[in-house]
């Protein structure tokens, strides 16, 4: 590897004092400590004494020579650490000439500070005892024996260039669970062994190798948290095996990036890893990447997404004296036995910010071709280099170190023998093995031994075998945009909030505030003379004469006095008086005599009793005109206006409810979310991106503005910015599953294969933990969950879960058109025609929009658009939801494929253009496919189109895949009122109405059954259709259906009251004035009904008029729309 250019720099290890020490004959021993690195000793330490205290002065210095270009590296400092002994010198006895000495106990320096930069640290390192040390017992009342240690270095050993670009890679080994049976605790001993290539400079790997796993019987579980352990022979003190603040933490399944992490594996892993046998190893080995290395690495991962990591077993063998060394080369062949091998997917690695992997692998038999195929690797570690592992596996030498090459030497090298660590990994620039890049090619190597079988290793498979593995990184070899990044770029980009309301005050505002007072204290007067006079006042009506009058007036005075009220009411008004006094006469001060006094209270008393005047005559004033204004509309009965408006393509009375919404609240991010979407279905993109961005700058961190103004930065090609938006959301929600699949399919367009697979992934992992989530809630609810760590059983939903794998394997990516405007693929890309028959419901597709009961030609006519129903909450809305729309009332599913989620979201906002990309996805996901809401949405999008043909293909479809779900029918009957199929749309609403869960937007369907019953002159049916629809939702053509019902059976008071509620809700609709005026003149009332016919002429309806002419001159007279005004044709 390429090191720093400076060498020779001494790095000092100073052990200064040891604390709370004892020995096998006293507390005050002898002691010596020795310093050693990498199977060198480095020095010993003077012989100090113990005071009787515990501590000791020691004051002991050694160091050895960083060198990079020949010695001692970065590698070396990154995984081997000093290791400090100490030793008793016991006292001499009689007739004894040497000295004797008792290891007490070793502390480990972890020199890893250094590859961070530091030029010296200092620490307390405890004292592990050996086996039988006295230090196993501590002095009473002490804690553990340490020692403080300092490492110094005279300047940093990493530039600043390779501080910045280098990296530290760790890979923890913790266990193989559900080994085979033949694995027996008890028989021969082996050594099992794991291994694995990392890259290095070049094209040459290091290999890692991790020995000596412990095969354990099975009846408890490996206890976490629980240390790492060096992976270092000769490690005197049990104690010092294990890595400092270095654990194995474990976590819950779903949360890893192995194989073995989805619902239905819980109940295996649960019960492998607490009743089966398992080898355990718990190391940690830590490989230093120089920056060469880690754009290797990192390529590398790119090339080869999959990584073997093989697993063999070595039996520990007897080898008589004398003929060590002459091990026969078939005989050490035949005895690595069970090699199997786990393909580790390390794409993980490259998603932005992701630094750690951690999950279960299954084992797989080692076969050459099948290895060659998913990693391009011709080269076996453990086979191809495993002779020396028979000679290093004698009994007495477990832990010895391994002597050869890991390469078949040639000839000349073959002279020259090269050592290799003890640790298992080889020193640098000996011994390396090609790299996996320089074996990808298809021609296999000459001479090579092709293993087509392995009867050992398929026993792994049989028996379920896996590895759980954790590979970590220092530094993420992607960085991520940091959430402050993204919040500032959308800051950028989104227009600033409007500035706060400025409060009114002055003079004028003061005044006003007295008003409101004023009217607010007679109101509540009047409502206490009613409650006590009113029966009384009724009766006299106008004959009350004055003296009643004012025994009433004393009466209520009486009242109000006893009662407190009095005082409330002035207290209610003193504010106002104080405002008044201060910001109309500016009167602040006290005054300076008695009669300024009495002046400015005079002059003040007149100017209110002149404004309580002025107040009263306007309440009397409001009450007048009251009578004649239109009941106020809530926003929610605008909102279902607006969407009415809509379906009958009157697009400019449905700018006018919506942008009455954002008068009345325009901080409300809702209404601004509702005007978006509209103008997205008007294809005015611009005005939607206003919209849209107007919603996130009132709340910064609502998902749904931030996810669709990434839809319509898409849309208009600007994918920096969608970038921003769509990560942004994933930030701020990281549970969000349209947010990551939109990511996915922004990465798509980008032609990111890497990072699609990675947002698709997190999409799909999110859902699968929400799903599994939504079960175990429901379980614990009807009392059936179970508690897994006690070993009891959760039964999974096998149906619903049973197909939920990684999509990251299975996707397949969408080609992107080329071209501006070319973005998505449209519908006729997406292969269509392969339905699979099921007979289970999912959702159907998203809720219908209101519609007018006239037929439209334009996609708003199709009626699917959600219902008003109470949407997300948000810091910025507070919307009460339309009391009787509610979406999604039809059959429900919780959704099986991340994509349909998507479709959902985007069918919402008029999104069409997004969602013929995402339905190809869902056609190819394996949790997906083709399916009822799939072919719903197909019809629906055709339907938008006025494609006819291709939506009733598609409808059938789906019917045959679910032939009970209401929303099947309900389009079906849409699609033939559309076409002019009246008969046939009629049947398909009755199934749809006699369901008996409703299809999940109703509206549309009632109105339009309503109409052909009309039609039909079935009345009776229609009026009890439109009530109904009033009691779902009421809207003017609900109440104008019903009054039309009510009026072709000769009911004209309910006709009249029907029409009166429609006028109510919209005075400005032609045919209610029309119908009205047609009640009117068969009640023979003549002059409401010119006045009615009038409002009809006044909202330009007239057309109208003269076909009502026809229609009702044989009843009622030709004379009586002419005395109206008309003239007949």
């Amino acid at each position: 590897m390429d090191q720093a250019p400076s060498a020779g720099r001494v790095v000092q290890i100073t052990v200064t004092d040891g604390y709370d020490l004892k020995g096998s004959k006293g507390d005050s021993p002898v002691t010596a400590i020795r310093a050693e690195f990498n199977q060198v000793v480095l020095g010993d330490s003077a012989k100090i004494t113990v005071f009787p205290d515990g501590t000791a002065k020691y004051n002991f210095t050694s160091s050895f020579e960083f060198n990079p270009e020949g010695g001692i590296t970065l590698d070396d400092l990154a995984h081997k650490p000093v290791f400090l002994t100490m030793t008793e010198v016991l006292p001499k006895e009689k007739k004894q000439k040497e000295e004797k000495t008792l290891v007490l106990g070793q502390a480990v320096v972890d020199l890893l500070p250094l590859l961070e930069g530091e030029t010296s640290f200092e620490m307390m390192l405890p004292l592990h005892p050996v086996q039988g040390s006295p230090l196993e017992t501590p002095r009473p009342g002490y804690k553990q024996c340490s020692l403080e240690v300092k490492v110094f270095v005279a300047e940093p050993l990493l530039t600043a260039a390779q501080a910045l670009g280098s990296n530290l890679l760790k890979v923890t080994l913790e266990a193989a669970y559900s080994v085979p049976e033949c694995f027996n605790p008890l028989g021969p001993p082996q050594n099992y062994l794991v291994g694995l290539q990392v890259p290095a400079q070049g094209e040459k790997d290091y290999p890692i190798l991790f020995k000596n796993g412990t095969l354990k019987p099975g009846g408890e579980r490996e206890p976490v948290p629980r240390p790492k352990k060096w992976p270092i022979a000769n490690i005197l003190a049990p104690g010092a095996n294990n890595i400092p603040e270095a654990f194995i933490e474990g976590g819950p399944y779903e949360e890893e990036e192995g194989e073995l992490n989805h619902p239905e594996d819980r109940e295996f892993r649960s019960h492998a890893e607490c009743a089966k046998k398992r080898i355990v190893w718990d190391l940690e080995s830590r490989c230093y990447l120089d920056p060469p290395a880690v754009s290797s690495f990192q390529k590398r991962i790119a090339d080869c997404r999959l990584w073997p990591v093989e697993i063999t077993r070595v039996p520990l063998v007897n080898v008589p004296k004398g003929k060590a060394g002459k091990v026969d080369k078939n005989e050490d062949e035949s005895q690595l036995s069970f090699h199997g091998v786990a393909y580790v997917n390390m794409v993980p690695l490259l998603y932005p910010g992701v630094r750690r992997i951690r999950g279960a692998f299954h084992i797989h038999p080692y076969l050459d071709s099948t290895v060659y195929e998913k990693t391009k690797c011709l080269f076996s570690l453990l086979r191809d280099t495993g002779h020396h592992l028979i000679q290093n596996n004698k009994v007495g030498a477990v832990t010895a170190s391994l002597p050869k090459s890991l390469v078949p030497k040639t000839p000349k090298e073959d002279k020259t023998g090269k050592e290799k660590d003890t640790d298992g990994k080889l020193k640098p620039g000996e011994g390396q093995v090609p790299s996996v890049k320089s074996q990808s090619s298809d021609t296999p190597v000459e001479g090579e031994a092709s293993l087509s079988h392995n009867p050992e290793g398929q026993q792994y498979l049989e028996a379920g075998t896996y590895i759980v593995l954790e590979i970590e990184l220092d530094k993420a070899l992607v960085p991520k945009r940091l959430p402050e990044e993204l919040a500032g770029r959308v800051k950028e980009m989104i227009p600033p909030r409007p500035p706060l309301t400025r409060r009114t005050g002055g003079a004028q505002k003061a005044v006003s505030d007295y008003h409101t007072q004023i009217k607010n204290i007679s109101r509540a007067i009047l409502d206490e003379y009613h409650k006590m006079f009113g029966t009384q006042a009724a009766k006299l009506g106008c004959d009350i004469d004055s003296e009643t009058l004012e025994e009433q007036k004393c009466q209520l005075n009486y009242e109000l006095n006893c009662s407190g009220k009095y005082f409330a009411f002035k207290e209610q008004l003193k504010h106002a008086v104080v405002k008044i006094v201060r910001e109309k006469y500016l009167k602040t001060t006290s005054f300076e005599s008695q009669e300024e006094l009495q002046t400015f209270i005079s002059e003040l008393y007149v100017f209110l009793v002149d404004q309580m005047h002025v107040a009263l005559n306007q309440i009397m004033l409001d009450d007048i005109q009251g009578s004649t204004v239109t009941i106020p509309s809530s926003n929610e009965q605008l909102r279902l206006f607006a969407f009415e408006a809509e379906v009958n393509e009157n697009f400019d009375m449905a700018t006018v409810y919506y942008e009455e919404r954002l008068v009345r609240e325009p901080q409300n991010l809702e209404h601004w979310l509702d005007y978006g979407a509209f103008c997205l279905l008007t294809e005015d993109n611009i005005k939607a991106q206003e919209c849209f961005r107007k919603a996130l700058s009132l709340n910064e961190n609502h998902i749904h503005s931030l996810l669709l103004c990434g839809v319509l930065a898409v849309l208009m090609e600007n994918y920096e910015q969608a970038e921003i938006f769509f990560e942004d959301a994933t930030c701020l929600d990281p549970a969000n599953v349209v947010a990551w699949t939109l990511l996915g399919l922004y990465y798509e367009i980008q032609n990111n294969d890497i990072r699609m697979e990675m947002a698709f992934h997190e999409a799909s992992k999110q859902l699968q933990a929400q799903m599994f989530q939504a079960q175990l809630t429901k379980q614990k609810s009807i009392g059936t969950i179970e508690d897994t760590e006690e070993g009891k059983k959760i039964e999974p939903n096998s149906t619903t879960r049973g197909s939920m794998k990684d999509p990251s394997v299975t996707i397949l990516k969408m080609e992107a058109p080329q071209g501006p405007g070319a973005v998505f693929s449209t519908v006729e890309e997406v292969p269509e025609d392969s339905p699979k028959l099921q007979s289970e419901s999912q959702e159907p597709l998203m809720t219908g929009q209101y519609q007018d009961i006239s037929i439209g030609p334009k996609l708003s006519s199709m009626g699917f658009k959600e219902l008003p129903a109470k949407k997300e909450a948000s810091k910025c809305q507070d919307p009460a939801p339309f009391p009787h729309a509610a979406p999604h009332l039809g059959v429900s599913q919780t959704p099986h494929s991340i994509f349909m989620e998507t479709i959902r979201f985007l069918m919402k906002v008029n999104a069409v253009q997004y969602v013929h990309r995402v339905l190809a996805h869902e056609l190819l996901c394996p949790q997906g496919g083709p399916s009822c809401e799939y072919f719903l949405v197909l019809a629906q999008t055709h339907l938008l189109k006025k494609d006819f043909a291709k939506a009733e293909e598609y409808l059938q479809q789906a019917a045959q895949m679910d032939y009970l779900n209401p929303d099947v029918w309900g389009l079906k009957g849409h699609l033939c009122f559309l076409s002019g199929n009246h008969t046939e749309a009629k049947a398909c609403y009755e199934r749809t109405v006699s369901f008996v869960v409703d299809a999940s937007e109703m509206h549309f369907i009632l109105l339009r059954l309503g109409l052909i019953y009309l039609e039909e002159k079935e009345y009776e049916k229609a009026k009890k259709i439109y009530l109904r629809a009033c009691k779902r939702s009421p809207s003017c053509l609900t109440w104008l259906g019903l009054g039309i019902a009510c009026y072709r059976l000769d009911e004209l008071t309910e006709a009249e009251d029907a029409l009166s509620e429609a006028n109510a809700l919209n005075n400005c609709n032609a045919e209610v004035w029309a119908y009205l005026a047609l009640v009117c003149l068969k009640a023979g009332r003549q002059l409401e009904a010119e006045q009615a016919y009038k409002y009809t002429v006044k909202v330009r309806c007239r057309c109208l008029c003269h076909l009502l002419v026809h229609v009702e001159a044989g009843s009622l007279g030709r004379s009586c729309w002419l005395n109206l005004g008309l003239q007949s044709t």
